[in-house]
Parts: structure tokens; C-alpha cells; sequence
């Protein structure tokens, strides 16, 4: 009787301990697996990420931490066609998110500026279209933001000027508009990273008013 309760309570043990893993390991699986059913994928990159597995850090071009937690996306030049999800703003340890060199549609969801731990956000040659969200500006670790060569439209929000860490900025080839700024982590940002955004006015002019009243 006491070999049985102590199997038993050996068994409970176990499984509080698994169960919160099972728990985190879903959430970030579904997040993943919403970005899945939105794209087209013809050369089967993607085949390995089912949602029936509890943990996707064993799904290709997944990278996690020792903790089971998703750090890296990695999807770069996959021919993959579709849209983004505002379910990836879910995967809150997310590092790197790398999906350049496709053929993804649509916007940049709002809810990717949830990602306080990114340091790469590369969605260049795809054909995003829509504004580029504000809440970009929430990107506190954010080093590398590539939008380039895509259909982006509106204004470079003054937002990301904050993040302190940035330091490769590249909007060029995009359809942007208004002024660029010139001030925080833009000071330094070449010119040859905005050219080709034939509605850019130039660079702002600090204290004065504001000449992007065109700008939509």
C-alpha cells in the first residue's frame, strides 16, 4: 500500500511539473500554427509544424531557449505567400523574426510591437502594404528593423526614433511619405536607406512646423 501511494504521489509530482510546460508550450505552438493556416507554402517548409505536437521547438526553422520558450523564426527567402498574423505578437520571447524574401501580402500587424524581447524584425521583399504601426516604437531591444522593398505607404512613425538599441534601419523601395526623422537612433541613419519612397519630403525640419500635410 505504501509502494502504491508513494507511485502515486511520485506520478502528481511529475505531472504539475509538466503541465505548465504543456500549458506555455501550446500557447506559443498555436500562435505559430495561426501563421501556418494563413500562408501558402509549395515547397513544404512548414510540413513539420503540427499542432498536435505540445512543444514546437521540434517544428523546422523553430530555435527555442533552454526553457522551451520560441526565440527564433526563421522563414527567410521560403517562397511563402499569405499574410501575417497578430497572433505572433503572442510569442513574447520571441528574438528574431526573420521572414524576408517572400511573397507575404497585407500589413504589419499592430500587434507585433507586443515583442519586447526582439532584436530583428527583417520582413524585406515581401509585398506588405498599409502604414507601418506605431507600436513598432514599443521595440525597446530592437537593434535591426529592415522593411525595405515592399508597398508600404503613410508616414515613418517618430515612435521608433526612441529605441535606443536600433541601429540598422533600412525603409528604401516602399511607397512612404512625408518627412524623415533625423532625431534619437535616426541621427545616423544614411539617406540611401530612405531613397526610393518617391514621396519622402527630405529629412525633417527640426523646430519648425511640419510639411507632411499630404501625407496619407
Amino acid at each position: 500500500m505504501a509502494s502504491r501511494t508513494s507511485c502515486l504521489t511520485f506520478l502528481l509530482i511529475v505531472a504539475a511539473a509538466v503541465v505548465p510546460l504543456a500549458v506555455h508550450g501550446n500557447s506559443e505552438g498555436d500562435s505559430l500554427y495561426a501563421l501556418r493556416r494563413s500562408l501558402s507554402d509549395p515547397n513544404g517548409v512548414l510540413q513539420s509544424w503540427n499542432p498536435n505536437l505540445v512543444n514546437p521547438c521540434t517544428w523546422f526553422h523553430i530555435t527555442c531557449d533552454s526553457n522551451g520558450h520560441v526565440t527564433r523564426l526563421d522563414l527567410g527567402n521560403s517562397n511563402l505567400s499569405g499574410h501575417l498574423v497578430p497572433e505572433l505578437g503572442n510569442l513574447e520571447h520571441l528574438q528574431y523574426l526573420e521572414l524576408y524574401k517572400n511573397n507575404i501580402e497585407g500589413t504589419i500587424p499592430a500587434e507585433l510591437g507586443n515583442l519586447k524581447s526582439l532584436i530583428s524584425l527583417d520582413l524585406y521583399n515581401n509585398n506588405l502594404s498599409g502604414v507601418i504601426p506605431p507600436s513598432l516604437g514599443n521595440l525597446k531591444s530592437l537593434i535591426f528593423l529592415r522593411l525595405n522593398d515592399n508597398r508600404l505607404s503613410g508616414r515613418i512613425p517618430k515612435e521608433l526614433t526612441d529605441i535606443s538599441t536600433l541601429k540598422v534601419v533600412d525603409f528604401s523601395s516602399n511607397d512612404l511619405c512625408g518627412p524623415i526623422p533625423t532625431s534619437g537612433s535616426f541621427q545616423h541613419v544614411p539617406m540611401r536607406n530612405f531613397e526610393k519612397n518617391p514621396r519622402l519630403e527630405g529629412p525633417e525640419l527640426m523646430g519648425l512646423a511640419s510639411y507632411d500635410i499630404n501625407c496619407k
